[in-house]
């Protein structure tokens, strides 16, 4: 999803000179239309930000520096310091994290991607078609492509290389890195077809509920993003495999290697049979809810609660589980912010004065040049979050000044959102995961990634937007 929540290795005084210099300029310089608070609140959120990417601490300890600024410098009031914990976006990530767990825990989820490989994987194509679907199905309930891709997915690929003979620097180093690359960069494609692909994307749609007053449900998001993301996943994989020649054309001891896997996990279990049935409750739950209108976050908390009382997970697991915690604490303040910052008019103010040069073109080439943009602005981000956080909102305010439909704004920046991921070897929690195996060089993982970025640019803003057109969307 974002990134090691660790405060990286360097020197430390030049990331919090990296932290404290933005903050520092808007106060000495703040921008026009700007009251005092809004400036404070700006140059707050805007250090917390910078933070999130050059982590001199870990992500919550700035977070929780910038709740107490806010309220010692009485920016924001105390109690309204605290209501990002009150967000239901906010423990609907929560939840998101503890399914992730109860995936790993109990052995679903490599258990899903050794099924795909068994059954589908006939050729070194279709090997990586396999992991792509298996990535694909888990995707709806493994909401960080971290866990999802770089605890799952790459641990299947990388097992298969090595079964190969395809060691990093050997002379069939080509099957391992087309695997790992099939794999990455369909990883961030699955968190761009789900509303709970991604642990943002709630996020996304919390922002898009304010700033474009449309609502972006589960059965919205996956219904712009079906035609254009199984698209992306038929050629990529295509396009790699002639890019990236695997050595191997027999994929037997692939299917072996996933069987003798299976064997030894032996049958499902009880705890997997009943997580199941659960997710399959809540994936129903999500897709019926504008019929029956229960928010998606209370949804997961009853999927949450069933795995709690059937003792699919413990509540020791749900206390251990340090990730959904510290999303807790990270994400709740960065939501109080943004929303403090629409509430009092700064992202109109800014975005107006950093994007009025679009004004008078026509709407299309308004939402074609932001959403280009948005996705190659990411070369500077080493987080999803940090990107979403910081861009997302006046980006998607300056689309609606250009006269874009609402709804086909918040969903293209939405996709570009996970598309982006895909550029550099550090741009998601799971590109350095998969780029650590070995396989591939920096420079062929830049030049793919930019070649793909290619690709995604014309099936999403080309046949995704008469797809978008077509199923009502503007």
């Amino acid at each position: 999803m974002t990134g090691p929540n660790v405060s990286k290795p360097g020197v430390p005084w030049l990331r919090w000179v990296a932290v404290l210099i933005p903050p520092a300029l808007l106060l000495a310089f703040p921008p026009s239309g700007l009251t005092a608070k809004q400036d404070h609140l700006l140059a707050v959120f805007v250090a917390t930000i910078v933070a999130l990417v050059a982590q001199p601490v870990p992500m919550g300890v700035s977070c929780v520096v910038a709740m107490t600024v806010l309220a010692l410098t009485r920016t924001v009031p105390p109690v309204q310091v605290l209501s990002g914990f009150a967000n239901v976006t906010v423990w609907l990530i929560f939840t998101a994290f503890l399914f992730s767990r109860a995936f790993t825990q109990t052995g679903l989820g490599k258990r899903i991607g050794y099924l795909f490989i068994r059954r589908f994987a006939r050729t070194p194509l279709s090997l990586g078609y396999s992991l792509a679907a298996a990535d694909l199905v888990l995707a709806p309930f493994i909401p960080s492509d971290t866990a999802r891709g770089g605890g799952v997915i790459y641990p299947i690929a990388r097992s298969v290389a090595l079964d190969f003979g395809s060691e990093p620097g050997g002379p069939t180093r080509s099957t391992g890195a087309f695997l790992i690359l099939v794999c990455f960069h369909t990883t961030y494609v699955a968190s761009a077809m789900f509303l709970t692909g991604m642990a943002a994307n709630p996020l996304i749609a919390d922002f898009a509920r304010q700033y474009a007053h449309v609502e972006l449900t589960w059965v919205r998001w996956a219904e712009g993003a079906i035609v254009p993301g199984l698209l992306t996943l038929t050629i990529v994989p295509w396009l790699l495999k002639r890019w990236c020649r695997p050595a191997i054309r027999d994929t037997a001891p692939a299917r072996a290697f996933a069987a003798a896997e299976l064997a030894r996990m032996g049958p499902l279990s009880r705890r997997e049979k009943s997580l199941v049935a659960i997710m399959l409750a809540v994936m129903a739950g999500w897709v019926t809810s504008p019929w029956h209108g229960i928010p998606n976050t209370f949804v997961a908390l009853a999927g949450l609660s069933a795995i709690l009382l059937v003792r699919v997970l413990a509540w020791d697991d749900l206390l251990d589980e340090k990730k959904a915690w510290d999303a807790l604490i990270w994400f709740a303040p960065l939501i109080m912010m943004s929303d403090e910052l629409s509430r009092g008019g700064a992202i109109g103010v800014l975005s107006h004065s950093l994007f009025r040069a679009y004004a008078s073109l026509p709407w299309m080439l308004v939402g074609l040049a932001l959403a280009v943009t948005y996705l190659y602005v990411h070369y500077g981000f080493a987080s999803m979050t940090g990107h979403i956080m910081a861009l997302y909102p006046g980006f998607l305010v300056a689309m609606l000044a250009g006269g874009v439909p609402p709804m086909l704004a918040a969903l293209v920046l939405a996709y570009f959102s996970n598309l982006n991921a895909g550029l550099t070897h550090y741009g998601t929690g799971s590109a350095p995961v998969y780029f650590s195996g070995g396989y591939v060089s920096q420079s062929d993982w830049w030049r793919l990634g930019f070649l793909i970025s290619l690709v995604n640019l014309v099936i999403w803003l080309g046949v995704g937007f008469w797809w978008w057109k077509a199923v009502g969307l503007w």
